[in-house]
């Protein structure tokens, strides 16, 4: 059963907390601490992007459409809608030979506040370009015309592209596909349903390639990860936790977040994967959460610590700018 993990205070009395589940994994698959229930099995959510990205880049994509490290990014990110982020969806889609008019992934307000507010002063329309999954069906749509398949329908599990992506997360996560269940992704194509456990595992693997047994694979989850942590504002957007903690702890640290709080990080220097889930699926308590559950772990440093709490205080505000309460880890 999951755990209370943080305390929201007003007053010196808490008010609201948030419970969770975390897994910590070492990259042979050992337990290393668990708070709560880490076998709980939860949506991966988009945090399983960079290993839905492993069928393109085995079958020589990047070489195939001459895409950049930045391009390869931008196929795992959550983005938020910026404008390097429709910039990078325009030059890919335009590398594979197709338009916005194929992403089937849906328009979305941005992730960015700023960027949102930008375009309805301008009122423009929000396009599938600032949709946070972009990235991730132009490398489905490129899947597709690398193994010349129809994209029509890419999005269905029974489509190609999915069949084989379905595939790369179980085997990422050291799982047969038929322990992967699947959902529908707020973008519209197959999420998987599988223990933290397993995803903290597969991060583990991914921070450490060499180590993670990868097999033939391991030349291109190397690449997934160098392109992560060479471009942490690709992954996420300005200002977001993930862009933040991988510059903060300058690529020690790999950051990916999934929707209703879902959260993986791996420790590239220690072959350590962590994933936890806020039990309400509340954004607040990520960043909190994650900053303590490093902490706890011994992860960053104090001066790597006292940086994030800098950039995500755990304090809260009134209108008027007063410090009315704090947000409290139990860790």
């Amino acid at each position: 059963m999951s755990e209370v993990l943080l305390h929201y205070t007003r007053g010196g009395k808490v008010e609201s907390m948030h419970r969770a589940d975390v897994a910590v994994v070492d990259v042979a698959g050992k337990s290393v601490w668990e708070f709560g229930n880490s076998k709980r099995s939860m949506f991966w959510r988009s945090a399983a992007k960079p290993f839905q990205a492993l069928p393109f880049i085995e079958r020589g994509g990047i070489h195939t459409f001459g895409l950049t490290s930045k391009e390869v990014a931008f196929m795992v990110s959550s983005h938020s809608g910026e404008a390097q982020h429709v910039e990078l969806a325009y030059s890919v889609l335009g590398k594979i030979g197709l338009a916005v008019e194929d992403l089937a992934c849906g328009p979305a307000k941005p992730m960015s506040s700023k960027v949102a507010k930008e375009l309805m002063v301008q009122q423009k329309a929000y396009h599938e370009v600032h949709n946070p999954c972009s990235g991730k069906h132009c490398g489905m749509l490129a899947l597709a015309k690398i193994l010349k398949v129809p994209i029509e329908g890419y999005t269905e599990l029974k489509h190609p592209v999915q069949h084989l992506m379905h595939q790369a997360v179980a085997n990422s996560a050291h799982l047969q596909k038929s322990e992967v269940d699947t959902g529908i992704d707020g973008c519209g194509v197959p999420v998987f349903y599988l223990p933290l456990y397993n995803m903290a595992w597969a991060y583990a693997r991914l921070g450490t390639p060499k180590q993670g047994q990868w097999g033939q694979d391991e030349k291109a989850i190397t690449v997934i990860r160098d392109a992560m942590l060479a471009y942490p504002e690709v992954v996420a957007g300005s200002r977001r936790f993930d862009t933040v903690l991988m510059n903060v702890t300058k690529g020690r640290i790999l950051a990916k977040i999934g929707s209703e709080a879902l959260y993986c990080m791996a420790s590239v220097a220690d072959g350590i994967g962590v994933t936890f889930k806020i039990d309400d699926g509340s954004y607040r308590a990520v960043a909190p959460a994650g900053i303590a559950i490093l902490k706890k772990l011994e992860l960053i440093s104090n001066t790597e610590y006292q940086a994030l709490l800098e950039a995500f205080p755990p304090i809260l505000k009134n209108h008027r700018g007063d410090l009315i309460g704090t947000v409290e880890s139990t860790l």
